[in-house]
């Protein structure tokens, strides 16, 4: 796109030193999604793709005072719509990724930069399964504050560490067997890393994942994505985020994960946000709907 920079290369983010919470930096963001989640399930709609109980709560007690966590969208206009269509079809396939592995016998599942995700409270899983999820202390620290008195419905563990930091020893420390298969969710992430961290996290699900073990994650096309944080609708969403994506997104060229993957050895198959909404009766339209339609779903198996 002409005028368009290649290559965002973030201000804050991965680059910053130090964490964050769910108000501040990355924090913000997972705070938009959980607001989107929120959005889609109180929308006066037949067909709501995901209805997360738990993410109205975990939002109010963040920040109620942000346009987008109280959903109002004439703070974010048409970004926002096509944000919370894009987290309502992105979350509906990704569980069903997750429950699908879990239907072929894994129990362990671990969420990188797991956010204000609330899987292990709402989805249906076997008896036996453990969630590992990690973030920064903060952000894990909230969930406990609001959901505390909710029993999951797995065995839920918190590793809070930073994935800047050694987050596989903390992970084995907190009873992760990586003899055992597991199934990676890595959503929302990879856009925030820089390429040799996400070369890094890769290569780390690899060494960590016996036979057996699944991959489900979201791959943003790196051309799209700078299209993307420069549209006028995404810019103008920020105010009401709490957050500048195109101060935290990083879209320095590097292998796209789905190839990685193949040179590891994983089965993979890869489908577009686009063509799964399709799927499910949800189309993504307008200027910023069309470009999160090419949003990779990639899903692996090992």
């Amino acid at each position: 796109m002409s005028g368009v920079p290649h290559g965002n290369v973030p201000a804050g983010g991965n680059s910053v030193p130090g964490g964050w919470d769910v108000t501040r930096s990355v924090g913000a963001t997972a705070l938009a999604v959980a607001a989107a989640r929120a959005a889609e399930a109180e929308a006066e709609r037949p067909d709501p793709l995901v209805v997360d109980p738990y993410a109205r709560a975990l939002v109010d007690a963040a920040a109620p005072g942000l346009p987008l966590a109280r959903g109002a969208d004439d703070d974010g206009g048409v970004g926002w719509r096509a944000l919370v269509d894009m987290m309502a079809i992105r979350t509906r396939v990704l569980d069903a990724a997750l429950l699908a592995a879990a239907a072929d016998g894994v129990r362990q599942v671990v969420v990188p930069a797991a956010g204000l995700d609330a899987r292990p409270y709402r989805l249906a899983w076997p008896d036996g399964t453990s969630v590992y999820e990690i973030d920064q202390p903060e952000v894990l620290a909230h969930k406990q504050r609001v959901l505390g008195a909710t029993a999951p419905r797995a065995r839920l563990v918190a590793v809070p560490c930073d994935l800047r930091d050694d987050w596989p020893g903390a992970l084995r420390g907190s009873g992760f067997d990586p003899g055992q298969p597991t199934a990676w969710l890595v959503e929302g992430l990879l856009a925030y890393l820089p390429p040799e961290a996400e070369a890094d996290l890769l290569a780390r699900v690899d060494e960590l994942s016996a036979p057996g073990s699944r991959v489900a994650l979201e791959a943003v096309d790196l051309a799209v994505a700078d299209e993307y944080l420069h549209t006028d609708e995404v810019r103008a969403m920020a105010p009401a985020m709490g957050s500048d994506l195109a101060q935290l997104w990083d879209t320095r060229r590097r292998p796209a994960p789905a190839s990685v993957l193949r040179a590891a050895g994983w089965d993979v198959r890869e489908r577009t946000l686009g063509e799964l909404g399709a799927d499910l009766g949800r189309q993504l339209t307008g200027p910023v709907g069309t470009l999160v339609a090419h949003v990779l779903v990639v899903e692996a198996a090992r």
